[in-house]
């Protein structure tokens, strides 16, 4: 079968649960090859587990000093080797501007946010906040496509996982920014937002006041989320962000607190498996997607709820 390039996500060892989804798409239109910046280490196995029969390794220090143009020629020089249909990347800021320069030196077609590969390689989008659902391919060239995190669940398929080191040359005119410090992401108990099973969110509603929906969260052993109206407020960072313009969950159970249900909230959460709301205005939108909605003052019930948890599990 025809090879499809894949940059996997790996952190401390550990393969981002898009990334399996990004294997199991794959395997649909060819034969997955990963490509690792950094030491695949134990992760190589658990590619391997996924689809993924080769696994390049590339360590270059470029990658950490260089913003993201290291990785657009790493990625430049796996497509020679590996002479792919496709190449696919999660959809994320820096993926996508890793997507676009890759298009451009590789002249070729590029597509974003898709939420479902078919055997043909036909992508699928979601637009208009999730109301309508659309085919798009590309016409030109090796086609380039970001997916969103959450589109599929991720299914195992044995391959070799064979690891093979990726030597590149970076293009000098890339050398003139650089990475001069970073700071490392502080450690969190708290799962990782697109992976979590359970998502509890706070909007306006909170009125600022975060500890509610945080402690729910932690009792439940659950993700943070929170509205555009939150993040714009100043309330919680970005990165937080569940909506059109942030990231895209799809866990077990979301629980939105204060939140209205504006479209472009619901662009991101609304295919969740069991959708919980908390708001005070019984006429608000979100009501519409619940399974169980609740008409009350987040900051009474949430604290009933969390003692209801603990209660529980005593």
């Amino acid at each position: 079968m025809s090879n499809v390039v894949v940059l996997a996500e790996v952190t401390d060892g550990q393969v981002s649960k898009p990334t399996l989804e990004l294997l199991t798409l794959a395997r649909r239109i060819g034969t997955p090859v990963a490509v690792v910046f950094g030491q695949a280490g134990e992760a190589a196995a658990k590619l391997g587990e996924y689809g993924a029969e080769t696994v390049y390794e590339a360590t270059d220090e470029s990658l950490e000093k260089y913003l993201v143009a290291p990785k657009v020629d790493a990625l430049l020089t796996a497509v020679a080797l590996a002479e792919p249909v496709a190449v696919l990347l999660s959809s994320g800021l820096d993926n996508k501007e890793v997507a676009g320069r890759l298009a451009v030196k590789l002249e070729t077609g590029l597509i974003t946010d898709a939420v479902d590969i078919d055997a043909d390689g036909g992508t699928v989008q979601s637009v208009f906040a999730g109301n309508w659902k659309v085919q798009a391919n590309t016409n030109t060239g090796l086609p380039i496509v970001t997916v969103k995190p959450n589109s599929l669940a991720p299914e195992p398929q044995a391959a070799a996982g064979t690891v093979e080191p990726l030597e590149f040359e970076l293009d000098e005119s890339f050398r003139q920014a650089s990475v001069t410090a970073s700071e490392e992401k502080k450690a969190s108990s708290r799962p990782e937002l697109t992976e979590a099973a359970i998502v509890v969110s706070g909007g306006r509603g909170t009125g600022g006041d975060f500890s509610e929906v945080e402690a729910l969260a932690d009792a439940l052993g659950a993700a943070v989320g929170a509205s555009r109206a939150a993040v714009d407020s100043g309330w919680y960072p970005h990165s937080y962000q569940v909506g059109q313009t942030g990231k895209t969950v799809s866990p077990q159970l979301y629980i939105a607190n204060g939140i209205s249900g504006a479209i472009q909230h619901r662009a991101g959460m609304q295919t969740s498996k069991a959708i919980v709301a908390v708001n005070k205005d019984d006429e608000a939108p979100i009501f519409e997607l619940t399974d169980l909605g609740i008409v009350g003052d987040l900051h009474k019930v949430l604290p009933a709820v969390v003692e209801g948890v603990k209660a529980k599990r005593a």
